[in-house]
């Protein structure tokens, strides 16, 4: 296997990875253009751009949108994150320029059809329906909320209802002026691919477009707080966050093995204490996750209403514990745990197009596995205790959907980290 990049003279950047022995290619277009680069009136239009990407372009219908990639065999799609709209297709090798040739065609020549944007409307609004209807999907928006209040990172992907609702044809056009710019977009391809081909695609597909130059966003503050909705639920849906690293942050593989060690998978603390120890839950878990300027180490649990104190306090306790006696065999589990989370998903294309895509847009060039495995070799079971000891003396915010009357407050749990 062969990783290769290349820069357009106006910006854009191409990274490919060339797998011999595979039979397909995935590829695709990832934009720095997500929910923080929206203005508040702004909010949800990055996710309703990436839907009418594929309602239609100057060259093809929705129809034909959907038809030109599945008559070869292969797929399309798209999603919206925080920082990142991305368009990525998996295809026979032989249909990678054709693959390519539709990616950039819904992302440069979307037409935005009055019809149709009423349409996908009408869609996207009953998807925040379903996200309200999920409560443990709509807990994490309430909980980046509290964490980033006021901040565009805090707000909500799908963006609130009235605003969707009210989003016109020139909102959306505005938008990919604005944003949707060659500097600001990362081309990925990874399979049985060739490399110069696909840079001469390139130009000729995004050769023309001009570069707008950088493309600031608000600074992240991550504030904390409390969100509590009381509903009459089966369960009480509890997601604790203390911040974290960013991903260029020294301390991110830190991060991510206390999470792990502390509630990523059936040996770790939070699993055995919580779940089958005192059988307070069925889920639960601990995640990190990172974005250009900060991130979040997160705690998310479901109980019963009677439950929900308990629950809560020994998660407390657990982490006060873990900042003192976490050994290394924990640490050293940990740790294996997220080489093999790495190597096993970079098994296929479409792991590896996503990888190589999100590491050109954070650093501009694509860190060695040998590089990454260091990183996290070198974490320290001392360095994970003090991380987890500075959890408790951060900010932190908490969110609970459900019957969570006698939920006991934040400040209270705080407490218990420090006493």
């Amino acid at each position: 296997m062969s990783l290769k990049t290349h820069w357009l003279s106006n910006g854009l950047r191409i990274v490919t990875e060339h797998m011999p022995t595979m039979e397909s290619a995935s590829i695709g277009v990832w934009v720095q253009a997500g929910g923080r680069h929206e203005r508040l009136e702004q909010n949800g239009i990055a996710h309703f751009l990436e839907h009418m990407a594929f309602k239609g372009t100057a060259r093809r219908s929705p129809l034909e949108i959907a038809e030109v990639l599945e008559n070869v065999g292969g797929y399309l799609n798209a999603y919206t994150s925080r920082e990142t709209t991305a368009y990525y297709a998996r295809v026979l090798k032989e249909d990678v320029p054709l693959a390519l040739d539709v990616i950039a065609d819904i992302v440069l020549n979307p037409i935005f059809d009055e019809r149709e944007l009423e349409v996908e409307r009408g869609v996207i609004l009953q998807e925040i329906g379903q996200a309200h209807d999920t409560p443990d999907d709509i807990i994490f928006d309430w909980l980046q909320g509290v964490s980033y209040p006021d901040q565009a990172v805090g707000r909500t992907i799908l963006g609130p209802e009235e605003r969707v609702r009210a989003f016109t044809r020139d909102d959306l056009a505005g938008f990919v002026e604005e944003h949707y710019s060659p500097e600001r977009m990362v081309l990925s391809a990874a399979g049985n691919i060739d490399h110069d081909k696909i840079v001469a695609e390139a130009e000729n597909l995004f050769g023309h477009l001009s570069a707008h130059g950088s493309d600031l966003i608000e600074p992240a503050k991550f504030v904390g707080g409390e969100h509590r909705t009381n509903k009459d639920l089966e369960q009480v849906h509890v997601a604790i966050a203390f911040e974290g690293p960013s991903y260029r942050d020294k301390d991110i593989y830190i991060a991510q093995a206390a999470s792990t060690a502390l509630g990523g998978g059936m040996s770790s603390r939070l699993f055995q204490s919580v779940r089958e120890q005192k059988g307070l839950c069925y889920t639960i878990y601990a995640q990190s996750g990172a974005y250009t300027d900060t991130g979040v180490t997160t705690v998310y649990a479901g109980t019963s209403g009677e439950d929900v104190a308990q629950l809560t306090e020994l998660t407390m306790d657990e982490l006060k514990r873990a900042a003192d006696d976490m050994s290394d065999a924990e640490v050293q589990r940990a740790c294996a745990q997220i080489k093999a989370g790495l190597l096993m998903g970079l098994e296929s294309p479409g792991s590896r197009v996503e990888r190589n895509a999100r590491m050109v847009g954070i650093w501009d060039r694509v860190p060695s596995l040998a590089e990454t495995v260091a990183k996290i070799d070198a974490v320290t079971t001392q360095g994970v205790r003090d991380f987890i000891g500075q959890m408790g003396t951060g900010r932190a915010a908490m969110a609970l959907y459900g019957p969570a009357e006698t939920a006991p407050c934040l400040d209270a749990l705080k407490a218990r980290l420090i006493a």
